[in-house]
């Protein structure tokens, strides 16, 4: 694991994609502050560019370093909801790619729950942009194995990693913060 996060960290360092395992589905990503990087993900995807996209970050202090600010009940949902994978989107991202915040500024952000992307994360020592491992419009594989081998060739390095390993969970809840403390269930 520890050489397949250094060759990921490389490639991400330059502005590349990598095919890796999250701790929900496979994913595409790439370092979520490079403008270009997030270019070539929506390329690659063949993705229209007025989508947002998810980021992954693997402590919970993290989240004040993209968004400008959150509502207190935050801290207690996450604790509530942590056996759960969920991407919450909070209004007012910053300091990301300008392509990977939403056209009204909000952006989806994921504390990770996996051992490769938390060390992956903590290396890289940014967010990583997260889409999952399939054209736009075609449905996500669960194993690596369901993975285009078209999408494979076209990143710049697949992650050896947790290739085999099923994974129980499928795409995160997504739920839609307000600053006054509400949120809408976007996804279950």
């Amino acid at each position: 694991m520890e050489e397949d996060i250094k060759k990921a960290v490389e490639v991400l360092k330059k502005g590349g994609v990598i095919l890796y395992p999250t701790d929900t589905l496979w994913g595409i990503g790439c370092d979520a502050t490079n403008n270009r990087a997030v270019q070539k993900v929506i390329k690659i995807k063949e993705r229209h560019d007025n989508t947002s996209f998810i980021i992954l970050i693997e402590k919970e202090k993290r989240i004040l370093d993209y968004v400008k600010e959150v509502p207190d009940i935050l801290w207690d949902l996450l604790t509530s909801l942590d056996d759960t994978p969920l991407t919450i989107i909070y209004p007012n991202a910053k300091n990301l790619a300008k392509n990977v915040a939403a056209k009204d500024g909000s952006v989806g952000i994921r504390l990770v729950k996996n051992e490769f992307c938390e060390k992956l994360i903590s290396k890289l020592n940014k967010p990583i942009l997260s889409s999952s491992a399939n054209f736009s419009g075609e449905k996500t594989p669960l194993m690596f194995k369901n993975i285009s081998e078209k999408l494979k060739k076209k990143v710049d390095y697949v992650v050896q990693t947790d290739r085999n390993k099923l994974n129980k969970i499928k795409a995160s809840t997504i739920i839609k913060l307000k600053m006054n403390g509400e949120f809408d269930i976007i996804r279950q």
